[in-house]
């Protein structure tokens, strides 16, 4: 169902929020209530919001990331829902996030302290050391060349060592390093 009334102007400045990406047979026969400068189409219900875009992530002063559908689409334009409890604020000064790896799938990303899945272990970073930590992270999944300082029997083993450091603890890359040489 539909509601009548839009968000507040400004009401997601500052926001952080994971889109579920969904077929565009969710919004058949509906009239978007908002089209943004750049072309994105929103469209209200009740519990959440849909939105229809080719670009997500950084978004002016918003954090919007679209978890994709498996198996991924071909399309540029996605549409992505997300529940109105879903949007957290965000700020460049506080502790509001924390980072989650997919050992399986090589991937690092991160998530917000009022997720409810957070299980209070990971360190809350601010999004600047997040995307530092990332950054690292993913260097560490995706190249090799980092390891050959190491004696070492499997290179995954190390890895996750390694990535897990610098997702519990607030040691640095070089910290950690050095104790496992």
């Amino acid at each position: 169902m539909d509601i009548k009334e839009r968000p507040k102007p400004n009401a997601f400045k500052n926001t952080f929020c994971i889109f579920k990406e969904v077929t565009l047979q969710e919004i058949n026969n509906k009239k978007a209530d908002f089209i943004s400068k750049s072309g994105s189409s929103y469209y209200y219900t009740q519990i959440g919001m849909y939105r229809l875009s080719n670009h997500w992530g950084r978004l002016a002063n918003s954090k919007w990331r679209l978890e994709p559908l498996q198996p991924e689409t071909s399309p540029k334009t996605k549409l992505g829902f997300a529940l109105w409890t879903s949007f957290y604020p965000d700020n460049v000064n506080e502790e509001l996030y924390y980072i989650e790896t997919n050992f399986t799938s090589n991937t690092a990303n991160y998530q917000h302290k009022n997720n409810p899945e957070y299980d209070r272990k990971a360190v809350l970073r601010t999004s600047f050391e997040t995307a530092k930590k990332i950054k690292q992270i993913r260097n560490l999944l995706n190249l090799t060349s980092w390891a050959k300082h190491f004696d070492y029997e499997d290179i995954d083993v190390l890895r996750q060592k390694i990535i897990n450091e610098l997702i519990y603890s607030n040691k640095t890359l070089e910290e950690i390093k050095r104790e496992l040489e």
